[in-house]
């Protein structure tokens, strides 16, 4: 049985709501919007390199935004020691670079547990709460999540992309 990206029904889009249920709520909707793009797609659809000479994939995307969410939530706001999933120092577009269909079940599943981990460290801390970058710049949680909805949005438009020229599916 050949493994398929599983349907997501996308949480609604905030509405009037107070700042952090607004930011939160934008965010999970990105996150959501990425996983429809790829929904219904095999392994070696989502490895496909469909707008070349570009070599981004959906798989890499997922991948990318699995690193994006640990580094910026879990390894500098929350201070914990951890290696990103798939950027070496080696390759620091491993993320996007070393796709293999044969590890997308597994990439979808550390990108909903890695969520739900970021979630979780940043669930009782203030949006005003601060730290410094290791480039010396003082940020809070509230320019994280602004980011985040950013980096989503820009990649969710490539995913928009990739879809379209793999299956003639519109975006989401």
């Amino acid at each position: 049985m050949t493994w398929t990206a599983p349907h997501i029904e996308r949480r609604p889009q905030p509405q009037a709501a107070g700042e952090r249920e607004m930011l939160q709520g934008w965010l999970d909707w990105h996150r959501d919007t990425l996983l429809a793009n790829c929904a219904g797609l095999t392994a070696e659809q989502l490895a496909r390199r469909s707008a070349e000479p570009s070599t981004l994939t959906l798989l890499g995307l997922v991948r990318h935004l699995t690193d994006v969410e640990r580094a910026w939530f879990r390894q500098r706001f929350a201070r914990e020691r951890l290696h990103s999933h798939y950027i070496t120092e080696e390759n620091l577009d491993s993320d996007f670079d070393d796709v293999d269909p044969a590890e997308a079940e597994s990439v979808f599943a550390v990108f909903r547990e890695e969520i739900a981990a970021c979630d979780a460290a940043v669930a009782d801390r203030g949006l005003d709460e601060a730290f410094s970058t290791t480039r010396g710049h003082d940020l809070n949680l509230r320019w994280i999540y602004a980011h985040m909805i950013e980096e989503y949005a820009r990649h969710n438009g490539h995913a928009d992309l990739l879809r379209e020229r793999i299956d003639g599916a519109a975006g989401y």
